[in-house]
């Protein structure tokens, strides 16, 4: 027995949640016509094909297939069950679910135990630190700390800083007494097993605590900083990576910046998490940063969903503009138009708002970042001596193989008079090395294809091709799924077994049982219940097919004539087989009667023509 909302709830919320609306919230969409486009969520791509429908309040990927509604996005994007997905949509308009219980066998796959009791321990952890922090004793120094560095009470609340004590097992023993499996959660690294013993020992101890938020605002790793100074032991210690945290996956701060970032279609990449906290101070809310690794292909594809504009805010020394500058070339190659925001005086943005204040940092270092050539340019001309030729040669090298992938005219007249002022190279001069480098670049595409990006009339093609077997199998089930008396028709007609392809067959047998428990159900009910994403891309492509309501019954019953002859297409097909196999084995006798039930069904196909 599982809990089922009241059908008139769930039809409450879909039809006061705008699609467009919560897909924003995880996809940069661009309205084009009459449809609003994005770059798919649910699998890499460069040109948006990812299609959201307000009329109809549903979105259809023509790259992957995915689709479905409103409801069906919320519990693939965040992997919720329908009771969450519906309960979290209803939160949004106000509305408090209740559930009542009923059977209900196409619930959503449940998140594995393993990563249930990680995630539990972790959101215990976080909620116990943060407690400690606030409200103890124990938690008084550090709390005062805090205090002197300029975390406010608000600050504290929202990151929910906390303090871990300096004790080996405190949590380790609450841990157990809240009869949570110690094993499966020594695998995230929040405690240790001693060497030798089944005996466990927290790996915190004695650090303010900075708990790391999935994009679902889960709590799934720490960083912890200690308190006073050590020579034996490490100013942060973090989680190691785990089941549920990967470092290149996750982006800290982006479950609370992502609004803001399609708000002000930008977002701030810091260094570390602390200069997130900083810049939060200083009212920047659509800062993220990456957790001590560098920016990976996996953190730019969920920035690219949410904005194409970035700007980075490293630190100012020589570390953090090379860190800076190998962000920006990889942010660059996926097309993102990037920034950078540099802080002066090897300054990191902690640094630079205590000493300037938090207004100076938003006015002189966010408002007012560098273009990605401009930085370069800075990079480029560090340690280097313009009175010495090779250095000039290099750099002048560095900033035209930039430019010569660049189109616009006024960005090259503008950076190569900076480049001939700085170098006393004459402009005519660098312009003619840069038509060399052109020249050369030409020659090496020459015979590389230009893909150009897709029409809106090219869109539809970008379903993958089906045969034609396979386009009867769709058509019947799209009359199927707007007319449950089809499922009659095709059974009167074809018997139990309506389809060809397993997949196929696995959405008629779910089809069936919905109808039977829901007879006024549409498709996207039926999406709702179904707990396997590949089933829902079937229905939805399905759906979305062109059919003829007018022509139905005909429509219908040439579907099921090209399926039942593909049927006997392929017996025939597997009966000349085996005739040759039986050749092979010298039995004349099998081989010869296949052969004549071959041609037997050939001739039934006689009736097909």
């Amino acid at each position: 027995m599982t809990n089922r909302i009241e059908e008139e709830v769930i039809e409450q919320v879909r039809n006061n949640t705008d699609i467009v609306d919560v897909i924003s919230e995880y996809v940069q969409l661009t309205k084009r016509g009459r449809n609003y486009f994005g770059l798919c969520p649910f699998h890499g791509e460069q040109t948006p094909s990812f299609s959201v429908t307000q009329e109809k309040q549903i979105f259809h990927c023509f790259g992957c297939g995915a689709g479905g509604n409103v409801i069906t996005f919320l519990m693939d994007i965040e992997n919720l069950s329908f009771q969450d997905a519906v309960s979290k949509l209803g939160s949004r308009i106000g509305l408090s679910i209740e559930e009542s219980s009923s059977n209900h066998s196409e619930a959503k796959a449940p998140v594995s135990k393993e990563v249930s009791i990680m995630k539990k321990a972790h959101e215990f952890a976080s909620d116990y630190f943060h407690h400690l922090l606030l409200h103890t004793e124990e938690g008084e120094n550090a709390l005062h700390y805090l205090e002197e560095r300029g975390f406010s009470t608000e600050v504290i609340e929202k990151y929910k800083i906390g303090w871990s004590l300096p004790n080996w097992d405190a949590l380790t023993t609450l841990l157990a007494r809240k009869g949570m499996d110690l094993q499966e959660i020594e695998k995230t690294g929040l405690i240790i097993r001693k060497e030798n013993e089944l005996k466990y020992f927290d790996r915190f101890r004695g650090r303010i605590m900075f708990p790391v938020f999935d994009e679902t605002g889960h709590v799934i790793a720490f960083s912890g900083r200690i308190l006073e100074k050590s020579e034996n032991e490490a100013k942060y210690l973090n989680s190691p990576e785990s089941p549920i945290f990967q470092k290149s996956q996750v982006l800290y701060n982006l479950d609370k910046a992502r609004l803001e970032i399609r708000k002000q279609r930008n977002v701030i990449i810091f260094e570390g998490f602390l200069d997130v906290i900083a810049a939060s101070t200083a009212g920047i809310s659509n800062g993220i940063a990456t957790m001590g690794t560098a920016l990976t292909s996996q953190h730019i594809t969920k920035l690219n969903r949410l904005t194409s504009n970035v700007t980075l805010c490293y630190d100012g020394d020589k570390a953090g503009m090379e860190a800076a500058k190998r962000a920006a070339i990889a942010l660059q190659a996926q097309n993102i138009q990037t920034e950078v925001a540099i802080i002066p005086d090897a300054m990191d943005p902690d640094d630079y708002i205590k000493n300037y204040g938090e207004e100076a940092f938003r006015a002189k270092i966010i408002e007012k970042p560098h273009s990605y050539l401009s930085f370069m340019m800075i990079v480029s001309k560090r340690d280097k001596n313009f009175n010495n030729e090779n250095d000039t040669l290099q750099y002048i090298q560095e900033i035209l193989e930039i430019l010569s992938e660049r189109n616009s005219s006024v960005e090259r007249d503008l950076y190569i008079r900076q480049l001939s002022q700085e170098t006393n190279v004459s402009e005519e001069a660098i312009y003619q090395h840069l038509r060399k480098l052109q020249g050369k670049k030409a020659k090496q595409f020459k015979s590389e294809p230009t893909i150009p990006l897709p029409t809106n009339q090219e869109l539809s093609k970008k379903k993958r091709t089906i045969s034609a077997d396979e386009r009867a199998e769709r058509m019947l089930l799209a009359h199927m799924l707007h007319n449950a008396q089809i499922i009659d028709i095709a059974r009167n007609n074809a018997g139990e077994q309506c389809f060809i392809r397993d997949a196929y067959e696995a959405v008629y047998v779910r089809l069936t049982g919905f109808y039977e428990q829901y007879p006024d159900g549409d498709y996207q009910r039926f999406l709702e219940v179904l707990n396997d994403a590949q089933l829902r891309n079937i229905v939805m492509e399905a759906a979305l097919s062109e059919r003829d309501p007018e022509h139905e019954t005909e429509e219908v019953m040439d579907c099921l004539r090209h399926i039942r002859k593909y049927r006997i297409e392929q017996q025939i097909e597997r009966k000349l087989h085996e005739a040759k196999e039986a050749e092979k084995m010298t039995d004349m006798t099998k081989a010869l009667q296949l052969a004549q039930e071959a041609i037997q069904l050939k001739k039934s196909l006689a009736t097909f023509e």
